[in-house]
């Protein structure tokens, strides 16, 4: 399970309107019969309206400087392996969305609880998602692409007569590089823009920064840890436990489908792999055979190269070399959305 929370966006000031956003969630609607459309919904309601969204969340943002968000985008992105045990079910993610929702507004820090009734929010299911620059294969792909690219616009010019060259033997070097390319789907190289293979699913939600009633500022933001002030000499609540929410949420996929994680998958994980990866590692290895067989046929499911490693699972001092190899596999698996939240 991946989760993250983002602001409205990264710059100074901040758009009066979530207007574009919304419209934005709605790409994967067009061109599609309205029965086969999927809409936003709440905690209560299955079809909500693009125009009500934005209305709705421009209207509560009340007291809000220019320098703050006035919604907040939070991204629900279960793993493969999460949604082939819910058979990619719609209804099942909803039902999901609108518990973790639950668990989201009992994160916040305040002296008088929040519920989700405090909550102002509106979520949509996608299906599909598409390579970008920043992901791994693009990334890896990218020498074997410009040289593609340099290849092909040199055959254009020779057929136009500006260059010299043997437009058969320069053809045959960009198939052998498409060849070459690490990373490909259908026996395609991946591009920027191609859709990215097997379950996609994942949901987006926006969320208002302040609630129901437009009176109480609710920021998950990361520099709103939860604390204590003292205000009037009295201390006082504040702030959000995003740890709390995020081992919260995971608990509530695994109660409601009866989902039996593996080390690999929980948040507990990928902390410990952040703040101590031998500790990490060490707790990998030691893991009962069956369920470290599990963990590397979930790593191995994200792609790619699992090192086959022969080592007792009482040695905490284990080879640099085989060490390293390891990292780069759980690297890899943390990017794939496998093991992170």
């Amino acid at each position: 399970m991946y989760i993250s929370i983002t602001k409205q966006h990264l710059d100074k000031t901040f758009s009066k309107s979530c207007g574009d956003f919304v419209a934005y969630l709605e790409k994967e609607n067009r061109d599609k019969e309205p029965e086969l459309q999927e809409h936003f919904f709440d905690q209560y309601n299955d079809h909500v309206s693009p125009k009500h969204v934005t209305n709705d969340i421009d209207g509560n943002t009340a007291k809000l400087r220019k320098n703050e968000p006035k919604f907040y985008s939070l991204t629900i992105s279960p793993s493969q392996r999460e949604l082939e045990h819910i058979g990619n079910d719609p209804e099942k993610l909803r039902r999901y969305v609108r518990e973790a929702m639950k668990d989201y507004a009992n994160s916040f820090y305040r002296d008088a609880p929040v519920s989700v009734d405090s909550i102002k929010y509106y979520a949509k299911i996608e299906y599909e998602r598409t390579y970008k620059g920043f992901d791994r294969e693009i990334k890896e792909n990218q020498p074997f692409r410009a040289q593609i690219v340099k290849l092909e616009h040199d055959l254009v010019k020779i057929r136009r007569g500006e260059l010299e060259g043997n437009c058969q033997a320069i053809q045959k070097t960009i198939d052998r590089l498409r060849a070459e390319a690490p990373h490909k789907v259908n026996g395609q190289m991946v591009v920027q823009g191609m859709k990215k293979p097997g379950l996609q699913t994942h949901v987006h939600i926006i969320v208002s920064r302040r609630d129901m009633t437009n009176t109480l500022s609710l920021s998950p933001g990361s520099s709103h840890k939860a604390s204590e002030a003292i205000l009037n000499g009295s201390p006082v609540k504040r702030g959000f436990d995003r740890d709390g929410f995020f081992e919260k949420a995971e608990r509530t996929f695994d109660t409601l489908f009866k989902y039996e994680r593996n080390f690999v998958e929980s948040y507990s994980a990928h902390k410990m792999y952040n703040k101590d990866t031998y500790r990490f590692f060490a707790h990998l290895m030691a893991l009962p055979t069956n369920e470290k067989s599990a963990a590397f046929k979930i790593m191995g499911k994200s792609g790619m190269h699992v090192p086959n490693l022969n080592i007792p699972t009482n040695q905490v001092q284990l080879a640099l070399k085989a060490f390293k190899q390891l990292k780069r596999t759980i690297d890899v698996a943390k990017d794939a959305g496998s093991i992170s939240i």
